[in-house]
């Protein structure tokens, strides 16, 4: 309560800043009329409106940048009064600097809203709900839209089919990264749309609704639901399935023309039909990726590492590793390895050395041969092109040298 009425009171005289802590506060003296973010003149001697100063100069923009946020999101202000309480106002319910930064960008038209009327009444609600300090931090810079929705129109009528959902507390604040300005009729819909689900004896432990590829495939109306259900189980997908829902989630994404084109790309590839199927039923998400990403991938499995197709779509799982983080460092670690006698083929198939975490990988492959060959770790890290010791992946998968 008292950290609540020092808010309150902070915002009401715009002239004071209140610092508190356990046993007392007290008022320091400040005035934005006095602030110099008004009148320091940019950089190069060239005019700018307030509004792109003031970015600038509160945020550290690039005046590009400024210009950019001020004339794409419509943001206007010819004082610093309200832009300096609403950040004010976000500091002093625990975000730092580069939170209110990072808001900002995303969302510069926060700086225009009334900070006492309009803004503080939402942070109470989030807080009144178990939402506060890193978690809000958290949420606002993932979805800042939200501070711009209504309370009574929006946030907390949300909040309370939510609670219809079981949405466990310590995951709410993942779920309400979902929450838009059309939030209500989603809710609606996907409340309605969980029902199909239990009907179809699907286990509620298999949609945790705060993961949005699980929210998304039940946003569509429920004919299509019931439609795309009946089409994952005819697939071979049984409701209990650990792996039913993502499927429906790409099945929901994906219409008859984008999963044909998807079947040609991998044709391309040497996969014939039965393959994507089987590999369809191993990880579904792997269909989700777009024809580009699955390209590469491919490419470099087939073509530099010297797999076969149906290596592959016997482990889909490869595929959605990220070529540039996991796949390249950890297959240039191996190649160094067998370049420098250290292991063979055998010691670690493809499979093995993608699916293991990195901390089994760096154990195995990094530190045990540190000694012997102390660039791997920046080798891995991505510090240094494997190129600059020879190594290098040629057509048949070998070592070039």
């Amino acid at each position: 309560m008292f950290g609540f009425c020092c808010k309150r009171l902070q915002l009401l005289v715009p002239r004071c800043s209140i610092a508190v802590d356990y046993h007392y506060f007290h008022i320091i003296s400040y005035s934005s009329n006095s602030s110099f973010l008004g009148s320091v003149k940019p950089r190069g001697g060239k005019d700018r409106s307030f509004t792109v100063t003031y970015l600038t100069n509160s945020f550290g923009f690039s005046p590009e940048l400024a210009l950019t946020l001020s004339k794409s999101h419509r943001v206007r202000f010819e004082s610093a009064e309200k832009p300096d309480s609403v950040i004010k106002l976000l500091k002093l319910y625990g975000l730092s600097h580069t939170h209110v930064s990072e808001i900002v960008k995303k969302r510069p038209k926060l700086l225009l809203l009334n900070a006492e009327k309009t803004l503080l009444p939402k942070l109470e609600f989030l807080g009144s709900i178990g939402i506060s300090g890193t978690e809000l931090a958290r949420l606002l810079c993932f979805n800042p839209t939200i501070l711009t929705l209504s309370l009574e129109g929006n946030l907390r009528p949300c909040y309370d089919i939510s609670k219809t959902l079981r949405i466990p507390k310590e995951k709410l604040p993942y779920f309400l990264n979902n929450f838009r300005r059309n939030s209500i009729r989603i809710l609606s819909i996907v409340a309605g749309n969980i029902s199909l689900l239990r009907a179809h004896d699907v286990p509620e432990s298999s949609f945790p609704l705060w993961q949005p590829i699980y929210f998304t495939a039940l946003c569509s109306d429920s004919e299509k639901v019931e439609a795309n259900i009946k089409k994952v189980i005819s697939m071979g997908f049984h409701p209990s399935y650990t792996t039913f829902m993502k499927a429906l989630y790409v099945i929901s994404a994906m219409d008859a023309s984008k999963w044909e084109q998807k079947m040609e790309c991998y044709s391309k590839w040497g996969l014939t039909e039965d393959d994507v199927l089987l590999a369809f039923k191993k990880n579904p998400l792997f269909m989700s990726l777009s024809e580009k990403n699955l390209s590469s991938k491919m490419d470099f499995y087939l073509n530099k590492m010297g797999c076969q197709p149906a290596d592959v779509a016997g482990c889909p799982d490869l595929l959605t590793y990220s070529l540039g983080k996991r796949i390249i460092p950890r297959c240039s670690v191996i190649r160094l390895l067998q370049l420098k006698g250290l292991i063979v083929k055998e010691d670690a198939s493809i499979n093995t050395i993608l699916q293991k975490s990195e901390k089994w990988f760096l154990k195995r492959f990094v530190i045990k041969y540190q000694e012997q060959v102390p660039e791997l770790f920046s080798i891995f890290e991505g510090k240094m092109d494997p190129a600059e010791f020879g190594l290098g992946f040629d057509e048949r998968g070998g070592v070039k040298v």
